[in-house]
């Protein structure tokens, strides 16, 4: 009885000692969070806490993008107090009730889904293999293309681009040149185009430009942008650039396209009835091709 007895107080006491740990690291794992997650300020005892300024400074953006990180957190902190004291007052005011409130209520509650769903599957179509093939498709296009590096000289008049021709045959420095008289605004920069590939240019200017041999000067070339005189200062064959380098921009590129398709997906499966136009013109077929296209 007394060997039951004692099992018994131990195994209760056991229990307890857990039940004691478990508190304490209930306790602790709060306390950890208070600390990453501190409380800021107190508006009327509503709690302002650092989530909530991080959340606000993504939300307002841009118009913080000039401000140090302390003005920054500053400035954020007091239009958290001023909204909470104003949309208190709004609540008090029944301002909630209008039906045009519901009405744009609603619109942002559609659009933070449908922000939080695209945002979602954009990150999932992210992959390195996702990025990757899109590079190699991308660079199998690119390697082998021609480019020049190319410098010009913009000016109003044939005359005027006819006396430049004059003077750089006479041994007058290109670049030199070009910072006097271009009316370019690269002229600063000695009419340095930097390497272009074919497309890069308007018709007229291309064609002359890959036309030239490294370190000729053209004739006058005319364009929409008035007279030209231009001197090619290399050609080579173009390579893409390393994957790290454009990774940034293939993040977008698939991001976006993958939430495109999946609109395109779910419109697709969805009865869209558009009451604003003819029955023929709301058909999917009518807008196929004009959407294809953009």
């Amino acid at each position: 009885m007394t060997s039951s007895s004692s099992r018994m107080k131990f195994g209760l006491a056991s229990t307890a000692m857990a039940g004691c740990l478990a508190l304490a690291l209930l306790a602790g794992a709060s306390v950890r969070a208070e600390e990453a997650n501190p409380v800021l300020a107190k508006v009327n005892g509503a709690e302002i806490r650092a989530s909530d300024v991080a959340l606000a400074e993504e939300e307002l953006g841009p118009s913080l993008a000039q401000m140090d990180p302390a003005t920054k957190k500053e400035n954020v902190l007091s239009f958290l107090i001023d909204m909470k004291i104003v949309s208190k007052e709004a609540e008090d005011k029944k301002i909630a009730d209008r039906d045009d409130f519901k009405t744009r209520l609603a619109f942002a509650r559609n659009r933070l889904l449908m922000d939080n769903l695209l945002a979602a599957e954009g990150k999932a179509a992210t992959t390195d293999e996702n990025m990757k093939k899109v590079y190699e498709d991308a660079a199998k296009q690119i390697s082998g293309e021609q480019e020049v590096h190319a410098r010009h000289i913009l000016v109003e008049t044939e005359d005027q681009a006819k006396k430049i021709e004059d003077q750089l045959k006479k041994g007058a420095d290109f670049a030199e040149l070009a910072k006097k008289e271009s009316k370019d605004p690269g002229a600063s920069d000695g009419g340095d185009l930097g390497f272009f590939t074919k497309d890069q240019m308007v018709p007229e200017f291309s064609t002359v430009a890959f036309a030239l041999e490294p370190g000729k000067i053209s004739d006058p070339v005319k364009t929409q942008f008035g007279w030209h005189v231009i001197k090619v200062e290399e050609k080579r064959a173009r390579k893409a650039p390393d994957f790290e380098q454009v990774k940034p921009q293939i993040e977008t590129y698939v991001t976006r396209k993958a939430q495109a398709d999946y609109v395109a997906k779910l419109r697709q499966a969805a009865k869209v009835e558009r009451l604003d136009k003819p029955e023929d013109a709301a058909k999917p077929d009518a807008a196929k091709a004009p959407a294809a296209k953009k």
